[in-house]
């Protein structure tokens, strides 16, 4: 009867030991890996992004080589979505924007400033656009289509950048 208990612990030791060599195998692999932000719920297009609607999950090592990925939530908080995030699935690059500050067909002010010279009128953006970036804009007294960067406060500046 002795026997059979000594060899059974000697079966359930040599298991134990094959779980945690592979187990062992594994621990590289994971210390390899990408952590990278994920929604945690769906976000929709025009959602701003907050801190509590990501997580992080691991992804293969080189993900985002082959994948233009945020890697950091920095990069993406305040940002809006521009397309429906999926939750646990990476965010690409190209999927987030700058709020929309300007909105198509919103009327919106144009400022030109040049050498202590401001003339200001007024217009209507052709595209929605976030601070900082270049929109087209139709200039509401002259029709003439101008272009400028949109500022923080909504307002498009124009002329010479």
């Amino acid at each position: 009867m002795a026997t059979g208990t000594a060899s059974r612990k000697f079966v359930l030791l040599r298991i134990l030991a094959g779980l945690a060599a592979t187990m062992a195998a594994f621990v590289p692999a994971v210390a390899l890996a990408e952590m990278l932000p994920v929604p945690v719920t769906t976000i929709r297009p025009g959602d701003i992004i907050t801190e509590s609607m990501l997580t992080e999950r691991s992804f293969p090592d080189g993900y985002t080589t082959r994948f233009a990925s945020v890697i950091d939530a920095s990069q993406v908080i305040g940002k809006s979505a521009r397309r429906t995030l999926l939750p646990g699935s990476p965010i690409p690059y190209n999927a987030v924007s700058s709020p929309e500050v300007v909105k198509r067909g919103a009327a919106a002010r144009l400022v030109f400033e040049a050498e202590g010279l401001v003339i200001t009128a007024l217009g209507t953006p052709l595209q929605s656009a976030g601070a900082g970036e270049h929109v087209r804009v139709r200039n509401v007294d002259s029709g003439l289509v101008v272009s400028g960067i949109v500022q923080p406060d909504g307002s498009i500046r124009v002329g010479i950048q």
